[in-house]
């Protein structure tokens, strides 16, 4: 007995025509957003590898000048007095003793432009070692880690210091939340001294909240390092006293 196979003839509606369009377009709108947001990604690491690269920079031109006579630093290295202008003395407590002068050497970059810093920062525990920049800015957080308020390195006094969380192990203050009380940090001023400072406390704060920058420190170096949470909804504290 002979089988007829009739196949069934699929007819292409104008509903249908008009839904193919929509996937198609859809589709072409997915791969152009996937492109442009991995573009994105890509020239974001590149500037903030571009800026950090400039930090190394100031780093070797650091270790440079630890190797120099002092004959040819005087020559090499220009030292001045600033103001310090990232904060306002108003916005904090009459009984601050707020020191905003201090000495600040520069390092001028291949393309002419100019970075003021006072010192490094080196946290053993968590293998980072920065200059740290005299002042603070959006621009200048992309370079290296930034004084925010205080007076000069290895003073009496807080020495408030600022650093981006990328959220990226061994950049800036990314790693952070890995220190615990008793740690270590090393502050190298201007003069090639270099002090070791203890942590004793480390909590959260709103972003508004800048109680911790607060000068009065009883005779005591103190040193506050202050960067953002992950989520960058609070900023993480973390205070050190000089060790003894």
């Amino acid at each position: 007995m002979n089988q007829i196979l009739i196949t069934e003839k699929i007819y292409v509606t104008p509903e249908l025509r008009r839904k193919k369009k929509i996937y198609k377009v859809l589709f072409v709108l997915s791969i152009f957003i996937i492109i442009t947001l991995f573009s994105i990604y890509i020239y974001a690491e590149y500037d903030r590898n571009k800026e950090e690269n400039i930090s190394k920079n100031i780093m070797s031109f650091i270790e440079e000048q630890d190797n120099t006579t002092i004959s040819e630093q005087e020559n090499a290295l220009i030292v001045k007095i600033t103001q310090d202008a990232t904060l306002n003395a108003e916005e904090y407590n009459q009984d601050d003793e707020v020191n905003s002068y201090g000495a600040t050497a520069t390092y001028t970059a291949p393309n002419g432009k100019t970075y003021d810093y006072i010192g490094r920062i080196a946290i053993p525990k968590i293998k980072i070692d920065y200059p740290i920049l005299a002042t603070t800015s959006e621009e200048l957080l992309k370079v290296s880690i930034c004084k925010f308020h205080g007076g000069n390195p290895n003073e009496v006094g807080n020495l408030c210091i600022a650093g981006h969380n990328y959220r990226r192990k061994g950049r800036f203050f990314s790693d952070v939340d890995q220190l615990v009380i008793g740690d270590i940090i090393e502050i190298t001023d201007l003069s090639k001294r270099t002090l070791q400072y203890e942590i004793y406390d480390i909590h959260t704060v709103v972003p508004e909240d800048r109680s911790d920058t607060t000068q009065v420190t009883n005779g005591k170096k103190e040193v506050t390092i202050i960067t953002c949470t992950d989520d960058s909804k609070q900023r993480i504290i973390v205070k050190c006293r000089e060790k003894i």
